[in-house]
């Protein structure tokens, strides 16, 4: 930036004085002025011109320089892990506009990074509740307080399941975020996986004394999926939503064709959400009041139905119910 305007300000020296030595030039071969007032005349200018340069030059670097000294100060300090440092919008537009974008790069990094430290407390106390419980039982069978008979071990056991279940989801949330989920997809028949979902979940319906009815006149088109993250959706959203109705409540499962693919809807007659927080129900590690889960499943049913191009919402009404549809390509 110097460089330039230095070099700007040469060429405006030296084309201001070549300007006035032709003029005094042709001014003496007219008779008009003599050589010695001809040098003068140029030495008045040079020192005049070379006055107003140096002030303009002053002038531009004040408000280029100082600018993009205040970019280059605040860059330094994001390196160093600093996402606060903000930059005032001044000087010309071109760095105006430069300055709104450093602005927004660094609103993004510490939203980023505030989400990060978020994740790891959540990520840490999502861990640390099953592990204490498997500490605890085991600790119980060691001291005799538990008898080490079947029943005992097989809760430990079971405790262990939920530990591999809840990483399984960190894994796929992970993947899905970063865009490294690999999708093996095929044309599948989504009636197929419907009962298949629901049949593997009808042991637990029936302990929490909820019915699952799925729709009968389900006839659909293949889609072009990837069969075992499509019936991860389903389990989650069905399991979901047997954790929120009530005993003799009714969960309907029901598919549609559509234009440009079908639309799958799971819908409960559950406590519903609070529109303030149904917007929230999608993010990751969001809990609403009274839930049991571990805050993963709708995140990654979310990212599972939009890796695969598709589009997922939730409707819902507290004391009512709570509704979720997707919807999902047609095969090729």
């Amino acid at each position: 930036m110097r460089r330039a305007g230095c070099l700007v300000a040469a060429v405006m020296f030296l084309s201001a004085v070549g300007g006035f030595t032709i003029l005094s030039f042709v001014l003496n071969r007219v008779g008009v002025v003599s050589a010695l007032s001809q040098l003068s005349v140029i030495a008045i200018v040079a020192v005049f011109v070379m006055t107003v340069l140096a002030a303009t030059f002053v002038r531009v670097m004040r408000r280029v320089g100082s600018p993009i000294g205040d970019i280059v100060e605040a860059a330094d300090r994001v390196s160093a892990g600093d996402f606060s440092v903000r930059v005032a919008e001044r000087g010309p537009p071109p760095l105006r506009s430069i300055a709104r974008a450093f602005n927004k790069m660094t609103d993004r990094l510490q939203a980023q990074d505030q989400q990060r430290r978020h994740l790891m407390a959540d990520i840490a106390h999502e861990l640390r509740t099953p592990l204490t419980v498997i500490q605890g039982r085991l600790e119980g069978l060691l001291d005799g307080v538990y008898a080490r008979d079947d029943a005992h071990l097989g809760e430990a056991v079971a405790d262990t399941r939920i530990l591999a279940r809840l990483i399984d989801d960190l894994r796929t949330l992970a993947s899905s975020e970063s865009g490294a989920l690999s999708l093996q997809r095929e044309a599948t028949d989504l009636v197929v996986l419907v009962h298949d979902a629901v049949r593997s979940l009808s042991a637990d319906a029936q302990g929490a004394g909820v019915t699952i009815r799925v729709g009968e006149s389900m006839s659909l088109p293949l889609v072009d999926v990837d069969p075992l993250r499509i019936r991860e959706v389903l389990v989650n959203l069905v399991s979901n939503a047997i954790r929120h109705t009530p005993p003799g409540g009714t969960i309907s499962v029901d598919a549609e064709t559509r234009s440009d693919g079908v639309m799958v809807t799971v819908a409960d007659t559950g406590s519903g959400v609070a529109a303030d927080e149904l917007p929230k129900i999608f993010d990751r590690f969001y809990k609403g009041s009274g839930s049991r889960g571990s805050g993963l499943g709708l995140t990654i049913a979310r990212n599972l139905i939009v890796a695969h191009g598709g589009e997922i919402r939730a409707d819902s009404e507290p004391g009512v119910g709570t509704t979720i549809v997707f919807t999902l390509p047609r095969s090729s």
